[in-house]
């Protein structure tokens, strides 16, 4: 069955999730260095092929209060530009304290400040794509009930 790419976007990394086969739950994948917006959109649709996903779900880092900062801005260019070079349906989805509920719950697991670095972007990219799919699967039970 396809899967389904959780990515978390930032300037200096981009963490990776990736759904299993039934498309219930997130798993943890990879971290991106940031050299080039070229080199992660190369690397992330390479990755698409070879894990066979067919959606890609983009974390859009809104503000608390709703409103759009230059995060979200830069964001939307790496969406339209997935959406140009791949042949994939591209969304994005609501991301309010992935990173900070990632980092809040390794500080409580008593993570160094080290490895915390190396973690918080594929666990938030889980929590994106886990949120997804949490989503997807509530409104098909309510369906699948008449609601």
């Amino acid at each position: 069955m396809p899967r389904t790419l959780g990515v978390d976007y930032g300037k200096r990394r981009v963490g990776l999730a990736i759904s299993d086969e039934l498309g219930m739950m997130a798993l943890p994948l990879d971290i991106l260095p940031v050299q080039s917006s070229k080199q992660v959109i190369r690397d992330v649709l390479r990755l698409c092929r070879e894990k066979q996903v067919a959606v890609i779900v983009v974390g859009l880092p809104l503000n608390m209060d709703g409103s759009r900062g230059p995060a979200v801005e830069a964001v939307e260019r790496f969406v339209l530009e997935l959406r140009q070079q791949g042949e994939l349906p591209v969304e994005v989805w609501d991301e309010r304290m992935s990173s900070r509920q990632v980092e809040r719950m390794l500080i409580d697991s008593d993570v160094s400040r080290s490895r915390r670095k190396g973690l918080v972007d594929k666990l938030a990219a889980q929590v994106i794509l886990q949120s997804y799919l949490d989503a997807r699967t509530s409104h098909k039970d309510a369906e699948t009930v008449g609601v």
